[in-house]
């Protein structure tokens, strides 16, 4: 129980007597403004008023004349004659335009129950719907309260006789309605209120003596007892869903507020209870002070016409006193239009207008009266920012009384709304550390904290070495409940040498950077940083490696090789790894990792030698980095035994086929570092013999020289006429070497034999016992030649004569054709047939279809096509040849006139017909013929 002695009074309305309008111009009720002119009179209401109501737009009177009055915002009253005798109660309803009266049209105890449709009339009046005697059973009584549902199903009129009669139907309509008695008691009933909680519909009823409820939704109607304390007329009132729609009963000593079911809270307001209103989340009680003798309710106000009442606007959410007036002889208290309405008897109408919620806090900023206007705005609605600066004036309020605590509470219900550097730069001044760390939790809680205030939380925790709230703060269970920025965090707690706590983030959200940053940089740790990096997702693994994999092979390189081993091959994460395994095949470009091994060769050479056994198909680089640190080794070795087996590891390398591609890359390693070896299975991988002579005839190998010969030179002839002018140009006895070199010569015919003289001219050691073997030989051969030439021309002579024979015979004598068959088809001949001198008859349909020309025989075509093109090219040979010599004997620069010929390919070889298949003594042949032109140019120069 409250007093409300205890609660504080406001003037949160403004009170003015209504005016009438001036004109037609429709003005609206309430206070009139401070500009009104003069002439301006305050309204009055009709005399006898007895009963009042509001809703739908208007104000609702009764009178005791009978009449109905509407005073609607325009302030034009109009009414019309509702009862012959007197109107003693109204109902409008809010979600209608119908309104419900009770009245008497003849003298005595008759009261009538009229519905009116205000939408319809009925020769200029509302239409009258539905007129019911109110009287329930036999026995006259009189009416004392009245109301209706808003669904227009229940309507309950309660008497003076204690008993109440529930109207259960269409209330409009006779035929749909059904009335019966739904209580009887002993005392008045002083109130009636209908409740609908979803689809129950409760009927609170209140006597001068109790209070119940009854459900009348349903069948057979259950009551319950509230209470044993009642009320008088006009002291109940249905509270608004501010106060879940509680049944308000204002006693004489308390105001107590009901459920359905049970009794709520109750208010100790004293004084004589006249009136109860609920508007607006207020409870209006007009009220007279015990000091005055108390009039009965049920007897006339006319007796003490003039009265002192007081009226109270009570806040009960927030526990103060809106408003406080004293009125004379109050007649009702209406709500429209926004505004409450006072009528006294004198007729005036008083309207009380509620301040703006700006206003109202305003009043209470000046009381600092903080909290009580958080809870008015609150109960208000006041949008959050409204509300925010409330809270930041109550907090500035709390700081400059010393009261930091209270202040950041205040500020903290800011968040969101005002700008953390304002909160945070008063804390910062006073050194109030505490509290700023306070404040700042909690806008880390709502995601509201930038990188800034992440920082200047972490800082304001390592200032106090709170470890535990560290620890709790960075300790989130998920990834959605992360309320700062963690890279942030990372970095502040690394500064301030919290390591533990900026591991723990950096691995739990994944900051793989920073965590090995710290493992590494920090904390030295190098055996879990490789540990950590063995857990990660490839492509993460792959770029720390390629990161951090020289200070890891520095500190740790055997177990820094094992992992790139994996990594480079077939990398999966270690079971550790939060994530999921990696699909099999995943492997990074080994080549990428070789500057790891700067300084490590044994290591280098252990990962090379893996990846070219487990990884046939590495990069090439792998292979020509294991190649330059094989030779390198092989260099440096003194051991004459591991010298042997470097040697053997790097010709077997060599052999392998990797190194086809990047022949030159090969070839100058070896020769960087000497192994000779090697360049010369490179020159003869690469098919370079020239350079193969040329090294052995460097080293002066004779024995090398001639073997490279004998294995070369079928591919490359001119190695033999090389050996030969090298033999000749030494001055040692090389008869042997020069004799081999002479036997090759002359049995491949490689060289002219004055071009072999000319050349072992130069060998003052060589005598003619010498080339004395060769010169016979080649004279014997030669001699042979011209032996087979002469029988040669002597053949051709006689196939000559012989031809010319024939020609002639055929030209002076007959031609007899004896041929009896076809020389195509092989069949007997018939007629038509063709004849040619050669001697072949046959068919013409044969003939026609095998022969090229009509002048040809198609046997004798192909052999004769060989000739003619012989000669043709006999003649042309000569022409060049001849053309050749004279420019040869005629220029100054010979060498020219040979390249030209080449470049035009005269020297080309006419492959014909009827040439032999090419040999190797065709191009011997040749050869020389070239060397002999080469010999007299040599001359001609």
């Amino acid at each position: 129980m409250a007093a409300y002695l205890q609660w504080r009074r406001f003037v949160f309305f403004d009170k003015e007597l209504v005016k009438e309008p001036l004109g037609n111009d429709g003005a609206a009720p309430g206070p009139a403004p401070a500009s009104a002119p003069a002439a301006s009179k305050f309204l009055c209401l009709p005399p006898g008023i007895t009963v009042c109501d509001s809703g739908r737009g208007s104000l609702v009177f009764g009178d005791m004349e009978g009449q109905i009055w509407f005073l609607p915002r325009s302030l034009q009253l109009t009414g019309f004659q509702a009862y012959k005798l007197r109107v003693t109660h109204l109902y409008q309803l809010k979600q209608h335009n119908i309104l419900a009266s009770v009245g008497e049209d003849e003298e005595g105890i008759n009261p009538l129950v009229k519905i009116w449709n205000l939408e319809k009339r009925d020769g200029g009046n509302p239409l009258c719907t539905r007129i019911f005697p109110a009287i329930p059973g036999t026995e006259p009584t009189v009416v004392s309260c009245l109301t209706v549902h808003e669904n227009l199903n229940f309507m309950a009129i309660g008497f003076t006789d204690g008993s109440v009669t529930l109207n259960k139907g269409d209330i409009t309509r006779d035929r749909h309605s059904k009335t019966q008695i739904l209580h009887k008691g002993n005392y008045p009933v002083t109130g009636l209120a209908f409740r609908q909680a979803g689809k129950t519909t409760h009927l609170f009823v209140v006597t001068t003596e109790n209070v119940q409820s009854y459900i009348v939704s349903g069948k057979d109607y259950p009551r319950v007892e509230l209470d044993t304390h009642g009320c008088g007329l006009r002291c109940s009132a249905l509270s608004d869903p501010s106060q879940d729609m509680q049944f308000i009963v204002a006693g004489d000593e308390c105001v107590y507020l009901y459920q359905p079911d049970e009794r709520g809270p109750c208010f100790a307001f004293e004084g004589h209870k006249l009136i109860a209103h609920w508007f607006r989340g207020y409870l209006v009680i007009v009220s007279r002070d015990r000091k005055v003798s108390p009039k009965s309710e049920f007897t006339s106000r006319d007796s003490q016409s003039s009265d002192k009442q007081i009226l109270n606007i009570y806040d009960l959410c927030n526990k103060f006193i809106a408003y406080s007036a004293v009125f004379e002889d109050v007649v009702d208290v209406l709500a429209e239009w926004g505004s409450l309405y006072v009528l006294t008897r004198d007729g005036r109408v008083h309207a009380l207008q509620e301040k703006d919620t700006q206003t109202k806090l305003e009043m209470l900023f000046k009381k600092n009266l903080f909290e009580m206007a958080i809870n008015l705005a609150k109960s208000q609605h006041l949008d959050s920012d409204g509300l925010a600066q409330i809270f930041m004036q109550y907090g500035d309020h709390l700081y400059s009384k010393g009261n930091h605590d209270g202040a950041v509470q205040q500020y903290i219900r800011t968040i969101g709304k005002l700008e953390p550097s304002y909160v945070i730069r008063k804390f910062l001044d006073a050194q109030r550390i505490h509290n700023l760390t306070a404040y700042l939790q909690t806008l880390h809680r709502q995601s509201l904290a930038n990188a800034d205030h992440t920082t200047l939380l972490l800082n304001c925790y390592t200032k106090l070495k709170d470890s535990s709230k560290l620890e709790e703060f960075i300790k989130t269970k998920s990834e959605s409940e992360v309320h700062f920025d963690v890279e942030t965090a990372i970095k502040v707690l690394r500064q301030a040498g919290y390591y533990s706590h900026a591991l723990y983030l950096a691995e739990n959200h994944a900051h793989h950077e920073w965590y090995l940053k710290i493992q590494l940089e920090d904390i030295k740790n190098y055996q879990e940083a490789l540990r950590y990096i063995g857990k990660l997702p490839f492509e993460q693994a792959e770029s720390n490696m390629k990161r951090y994999g020289k200070t890891l092979m520095h500190h740790i390189p055997e177990q820094t090789t094992q992992l790139l081993k994996g990594l480079c091959t077939n990398y999966q994460p270690s079971l550790e790894g939060r994530g999921d395994r990696e699909a099999p095949g995943c492997r990074a470009n080994s080549e990428e990792f070789i500057p790891i091994f700067a300084n490590n060769p044994r290591e280098l050479k252990a990962f090379l030698e893996h990846m070219s056994e487990v990884q046939p198909d590495s990069p090439q680089g792998i292979y020509d980095t294991l190649l330059e640190l094989r030779l390198q080794n092989w260099a440096h070795e003194e051991d004459p035994q591991v010298k042997e087996k470097l040697h053997a590891e790097a010709i077997s390398l060599l052999k392998s086929g990797r190194f086809c591609d990047v022949f030159d890359k090969a070839l100058v390693l070896c020769q960087m570092h000497d192994f000779q070896d090697g360049v010369l299975y490179l020159y003869e991988q690469g098919k370079l013999f020239q350079q193969i002579m040329h090294y052995h005839m460097q080293h002066e190998q004779y024995r090398q020289v001639i073997a490279v010969c004998e294995r070369h030179g079928e591919q490359e002839p001119s190695l033999w006429e090389q050996a030969l002018s090298y033999f000749a140009r030494k001055e040692e006895d090389c008869k042997e070497y020069v004799a081999a070199v002479l036997k090759h010569i002359e049995s491949k015919n490689l060289m002219p034999p004055l071009l072999v003289v000319q050349t072992l001219a130069h060998n003052s050691t060589a005598t003619l016992s010498v080339i004395r073997d060769y010169l016979v030989q080649k004279l014997q051969k030669q001699s042979q030649q011209i032996a087979q030439d002469e029988l040669r021309v002597r053949r051709y002579r006689e196939e000559t004569t012989r031809i010319r024979q024939e020609i002639q015979e055929l030209k002076a004598s007959p031609k007899i054709f004896q041929k009896t068959k076809c020389s195509i088809c092989n069949s007997a001949l018939e007629l038509p047939s063709v004849h040619f001198l050669c001697g072949h008859s046959f068919h013409q349909h044969c003939f026609e279809s095998y022969s090229e020309s009509d002048a040809d025989c198609p046997t004798c075509l192909p052999e004769n096509r060989k000739v003619m093109d012989m000669i043709r090219a006999q003649e042309q040979k000569r022409d060049l040849h001849d053309q050749f010599q004279h420019q040869l004997k005629c220029s100054n620069d010979s060498f020219s006139v040979i390249a030209d010929y080449f470049g035009r390919g005269v020297f080309n070889k006419l492959t014909l017909l009827t040439d032999p298949p090419p040999a190797r003594l065709t191009s011997s042949l040749e050869a020389g013929l070239q060397r002999d032109l080469l010999m007299h140019s040599r001359r001609g120069t």
